[in-house]
């Protein structure tokens, strides 16, 4: 992969107090030096040329370039790759019975769902030895504290993505979204708008009380006058495309475009962009790396699962990203692009991470409660 990064670092620091700096770098990725297990290509190799197949269910822009073909050559497979826009999404396809993925990408809060509901394959770790280079804070996490379902892929926040121009001022809370004279988009995500707004209202934003949920789905309501659309995971695009001057986005797909424009001049939009985790605080997020039910390949799915955990593979898909890397070993060899690495609005600074917070299971009784809300929600601001 050959990736241009013009580290323009408006990325939120200037919100945070951080000079901004300029910098032009271009960035090669270094080949890895993972090696695909002789047992696996053996196994691929006595495949029918058809069935030498990777499928991978995932996010949209959400690994680097060379990550699929990298692996492809190594292993002799060809990895294809289907996207979601929801949790939501993902977990009601897989649900109808495995159409033939061999990896999917579920958010942390969704684990503990998908495991009772019998979704998802043990893992066996021996077939994972680069599980070792994950950062000792992100291995054995609640949702799946033995690692038997789930390994980390990238975590980050979910914030304020908006429009310098259209906007006119610094945003620095989430009043200066509810309150923006101007089109809005939230993002398609129950507990994590309503755990934004539980959080506002003093409340503990992986409640199990229906008033309070109740109270979260009406603060909404009350503070939605503005909103346009609620968007599937692509809040970016309407950003950069006007339909919105401010979104609720993931982190990345925000910075992603804010390279976009640093990188390409005839774009025109150099500085136009920034992203910010509010005064009161934001979400933080942990995506994992999971093998579904009934998966074809599963054997083939573990190597690909630790070839992303080698330190420059985990790297190049940060670098390109701009997710933060769960990958210490990566940290530790100084792989991640030093701009990123010390932007704390990437890697949360402590202060930041004071006002952080998870969502987490809540099980599936207070989950429909949730899901109940916010379908209303939706029905009362026309989306």
């Amino acid at each position: 992969m050959l990736r241009k990064l013009t580290l323009v670092l408006c990325l939120g620091l200037l919100a945070l107090g951080v000079p901004a700096f300029a910098q032009d770098a271009t960035t090669e990725a270094a080949m890895t030096t993972w090696t695909c297990p002789a047992e696996v290509v053996a196994m691929v190799q006595a495949l029918p040329e058809a069935d030498r197949v990777l499928n991978w269910y995932n996010w949209t822009t959400y690994e680097a370039d060379n990550t699929r073909p990298d692996f492809g050559t190594l292993c002799g497979v060809k990895v294809n790759e289907d996207n979601f826009g929801s949790n939501e999404e993902m977990i009601a396809k897989l649900r109808q019975g495995n159409p033939g993925y061999d990896i999917v990408v579920p958010t942390g809060v969704v684990i503990p769902q998908m495991v009772r509901e019998g979704l998802l394959e043990e893992l066996d770790m021996t077939k994972i030895p680069n599980f070792a280079n994950v950062s000792e804070p992100l291995q054995k996490p609640a949702y799946d504290p033995e690692n038997k379902y789930s390994v980390p892929y990238q975590w980050g926040t979910i914030a304020i993505g908006y429009n310098k121009e259209a906007v006119g001022k610094e945003v620095t809370s989430w009043e200066d979204l509810w309150s923006f004279q101007g089109n809005v988009a939230w993002i398609e995500d129950p507990r994590s708008m309503m755990g934004i707004a539980l959080m506002l209202l003093g409340k503990d934003p992986n409640t199990t009380n229906a008033d309070d949920i109740n109270a979260a789905r009406d603060y909404l309501i009350d503070h939605g006058s503005n909103v346009r659309s609620i968007a599937q995971d692509d809040g970016q695009e309407k950003l950069v495309s006007g339909e919105a001057d401010m979104v609720v986005e993931y982190s990345g797909d925000i910075f992603q475009k804010m390279t976009d424009c640093e990188d390409n001049p005839d774009l025109k939009c150099a500085g136009k962009y920034d992203y910010v985790i509010p005064k009161e605080g934001a979400i933080r997020w942990v995506d994992n790396l999971a093998i579904p039910k009934g998966a074809p390949h599963k054997e083939l799915a573990q190597a690909f699962i630790d070839y992303i955990l080698d330190p420059q593979v985990g790297a190049d898909i940060s670098n390109y990203t701009a997710y933060a890397t769960p990958n210490q070993k990566a940290l530790d060899e100084k792989l991640i692009d030093e701009a990123y690495l010390n932007s704390p609005v990437i890697y949360p600074d402590a202060e930041t991470n004071k006002h952080l917070f998870t969502v987490v299971d809540v099980g599936d009784d207070a989950a429909r409660l949730y899901n109940d809300a916010w379908t209303e929600l939706k029905t009362l601001l026309g989306q």
